[in-house]
């Protein structure tokens, strides 16, 4: 393992109800989306995410092994978290959560993954690019303090991304989850979020003001996506609006995740993750910033067009790119 991403949050098991099939039950949680969508992506990951020796647990587990993905943690003796997703008829989600965060100190965690890079290579400096987190892992108590402990560590050698995610079901008093996201996105460098969660974070100013808002404290790029409407992009460098692909829709589930997975693997692309890119990425151009969500709308509109959360392949992703430039 060379220079690595690393992703914090939640894993779950996702029961999927609909008015025209039976229950499925697949392994979800945005944090887990994102750690997939960047090893389709070939990227060396590592997730941090806790899960139950128990049946769903060992879903989980299975499905990490099979797409390459590190585990930081071992199973516990907690029940694995499930949420149960109702699919309407246009195939959006809404969500019933059943959950457990409880997470080893930000101290004891640090160690591991510095103990995971020097058992893969003894004789290199641990790398770490990116420490990615968001959604319920950054929100619920006790693990979200817990990962914000990490986060302030990881920054001195890592790019920080964020996706709050927000969940009124979980964290139903509004202003304790603004101040918790303001204080993640005070420490992050990438932040992306839905136009739904400004919707219920910030209802009363128009998503641009936002968009500011949150630059002003301190990331380089800040994204807000509009499902069919495309995606929004802020940098110091200028603002950049991405429309949408035309497809036709499966359903949305992990399409976001999808979108954050390339933005940041495009970022890296680009030369700008690690902490000793902050400046890079602080200077990031139009042109750079437009290519970057030009490529993430194109990997979630793939997502979008299967059943499921199940992101591109890079190989997968390059096809669609070079067919969009081919027909441009």
């Amino acid at each position: 393992m060379s220079a690595y991403l690393a992703v914090i949050g939640e894993c779950l098991v996702d029961v999927v109800h609909s008015e025209t099939s039976e229950p499925k039950a697949h392994v979800g949680g945005s944090p887990f989306n994102v750690a997939v969508g960047l090893a389709r992506l070939e990227h060396d990951v590592v997730f941090a995410g806790r899960h139950g020796e128990d049946e769903y647990g060992r879903m989980i587990a299975r499905s990490l092994r099979a797409q390459g993905i590190t585990a930081l943690l071992e199973p516990d003796a907690s029940p694995t978290s499930v949420a149960k997703a109702t699919l309407d008829p246009t195939g959006q989600a809404s969500y019933e959560f059943t959950l457990d965060w409880t997470l080893p100190s930000a101290a004891q965690l640090e160690e591991a993954f510095c103990a995971l890079a020097r058992e893969a290579e003894p004789d290199a400096e641990p790398a770490l690019d990116l420490l990615h987190t968001g959604s319920i892992g950054a929100m619920m108590q006790p693990g979200a303090e817990t990962v914000k402990g990490l986060l302030h560590r990881a920054r001195e050698v890592a790019t920080i991304s964020y996706d709050p995610n927000y969940r009124p079901s979980i964290i139903p008093n509004r202003e304790e989850a603004r101040d918790q996201a303001d204080e993640f996105i005070s420490l992050a460098d990438v932040v992306q979020a839905s136009t739904d969660d400004i919707d219920l974070l910030y209802p009363e100013r128009p998503y641009e003001e936002t968009m500011q808002a949150w630059l002003d404290l301190g990331p380089g790029v800040v994204v807000i996506t509009r499902g069919a409407s495309g995606a929004m992009g802020l940098a110091r460098s200028g603002f950049v609006d991405q429309p949408a692909f035309s497809i036709e829709v499966a359903d949305t589930v992990g399409a976001g995740d999808s979108f954050m997975a390339a933005t940041l693997s495009t970022l890296r692309g680009l030369g700008l993750l690690g902490a000793s890119r902050r400046s890079a990425l602080q200077d990031i151009s139009q042109e750079q910033l437009t290519r970057v969500l030009s490529t993430a709308a194109r990997a979630a509109s793939i997502t979008s067009s299967r059943f499921g959360a199940q992101p591109p392949t890079a190989v997968e992703l390059a096809a669609a790119l070079e067919e969009g430039a081919g027909t441009a």
